[in-house]
């Protein structure tokens, strides 16, 4: 659908707009796909959803999404079972002794889970819900602060999967020898102003320097009230009635998820098969679980990550129509007369920003945009790590930011609240450190290019 003009726009409309009347995330994304189909082959509209959603099921990145994800819960429900995220969480219930420290630990905790954002986000809400219940603080609280330390750490760690997904993906492009992507990703590391930004207003709101705003405060007012904290221990409870190993079958799984995932060049699936496979029959072997109660785990952990899963796969059919409509190019088209070498890094970050929180495509936008904003950055003679850390800050920004991407997802999920309200309650922070970041690019380029 070539020269589609504003029309390119109506399917992100309609997605933002059913998501925040209808708080269902599933059904919003859908019709947005629908309206999309609607527009480009409106003579075959059963034909072309059938062939998108086809497509996007046989892709293998969204395979090894949801075998990632579905065996990151299943590890995690088996380490529920054998007792070890009761241990570890009531560790760390004793280092965090207040309800600041218990958001502290929180985020200290995610600055280590620096692999991967699907990584940071399940084990680490998953981990600390318990001891941020017993403070009294709201699972919306620890959901942003769990999704602020997951694709924001991530993006700044050279050993991620973003940071081999980027720098290959930079390498694709004329401007960037072979070989040479991940030492231009590292040079973009201080550029990266949205992430640097968005993890330092973290222990701000926690320790209360940076007022609660928004929906939070309703949130942290609800959970004010004992009844809360009391209905989630009860949760816990009903779910770990058995509790009986200590920190370290929580810890060394881990820590063999880690290796195992180094071992294979960074590649999330191969570690945490190779982690499961060793981990099982050593639990089990050590009379932590029994066989039963472990393939109970097993199945139940990769169960209770379908409805996440459902809507990452309606984001990827999402960007699929968006694509096939030619948002990504009409953005950029737009966007290129407002061009000049003091402008360009703000306007890469503002544009790809909101294509990556319109699409809820924290990758797949970018292999587009990457040939397109490269050589401009270029001809306009703006220093190369800058342009590269202004694309990589907007990846970041539609990762924590969007309403229904994955990461925001995961973090919701892991945390027990739905997806919306993380999403809404979260979402006012972000535009602070996007409206930080972008004043950051102004001002670098302006005394720099």
């Amino acid at each position: 659908m070539e020269n589609a003009g504003f029309i390119t726009l109506l399917p992100t409309f309609v997605v933002l707009l059913m998501a925040i009347l209808t708080h269902r995330p599933v059904a919003a994304i859908i019709t947005g796909v629908l309206v999309g189909v609607l527009l480009n082959t409106p003579e075959n509209i059963l034909g072309s959803f059938s062939e998108i959603t086809l497509s996007v099921m046989e892709d293998p990145q969204i395979g090894w999404v949801i075998m990632v994800c579905g065996l990151m819960g299943s590890l995690f429900y088996l380490l529920i079972a054998t007792g070890g995220v009761a241990a570890f969480t009531e560790t760390m219930a004793k280092k965090a002794n207040t309800r600041n420290k218990s958001l502290l630990v929180t985020w200290f905790l995610g600055l280590t889970m620096f692999l991967d954002d699907y990584l940071n986000a399940i084990v680490i809400g998953n981990s600390m819900k318990k001891v941020t219940d017993k403070f009294k603080v709201s699972r919306s609280m620890l959901a942003y602060v769990v999704d602020s330390t997951a694709a924001p750490t991530c993006v700044l760690v050279p050993i991620s999967t973003w940071a081999v997904y980027f720098s290959v993906l930079l390498e694709s492009n004329d401007a960037i020898p072979l070989g040479d992507g991940m030492s231009h990703y590292i040079a973009a590391i201080p550029f990266m102003f949205y992430p640097i930004i968005a993890l330092l207003l973290v222990p701000l709101v926690a320790t209360g320097r940076l007022p609660i705003i928004g929906p939070m405060k309703n949130e942290e007012l609800i959970a004010s009230q004992a009844s809360h904290a009391e209905k989630h221990a009860e949760e816990e409870n009903h779910k770990n009635p058995k509790q009986i190993a200590n920190m370290w079958a929580f810890i060394i799984p881990l820590i063999a998820l880690i290796v195992f995932t180094l071992l294979n060049d960074i590649d999330l699936l191969r570690g945490i098969i190779a982690t499961l496979m060793l981990t099982v029959p050593i639990m089990i072997g050590l009379k932590l679980i029994n066989m039963y109660v472990a393939l109970d785990a097993l199945l139940e952990g990769f169960k209770i990550m379908i409805p996440p899963l459902m809507i990452v796969v309606a984001a990827f059919m999402f960007k699929t129509i968006n694509d096939q409509l030619g948002f990504p190019q009409f953005i950029m088209e737009s966007v290129k007369p407002f061009m000049s070498p003091t402008l360009f890094p703000v306007i890469v970050f503002i544009s790809m920003a909101f294509m990556s929180f319109a699409t809820a495509s924290n990758w797949g936008i970018f292999a587009i945009a990457i040939p397109i904003v490269m050589p401009l950055g270029i001809a306009l003679e703006v220093p190369l790590p800058l342009t590269i850390g202004a694309l990589l800050s907007a990846a970041s920004f539609g990762s924590h930011a969007c309403f229904y991407t994955d990461a925001t997802v995961l973090s919701a999920q892991s945390c027990g609240i739905s997806p919306m309200k993380h999403a809404l309650t979260q979402f006012p922070y972000a535009l602070i450190a996007a409206g930080a970041a972008a004043i950051f690019y102004i001002a670098y380029a302006y005394v720099v290019v």
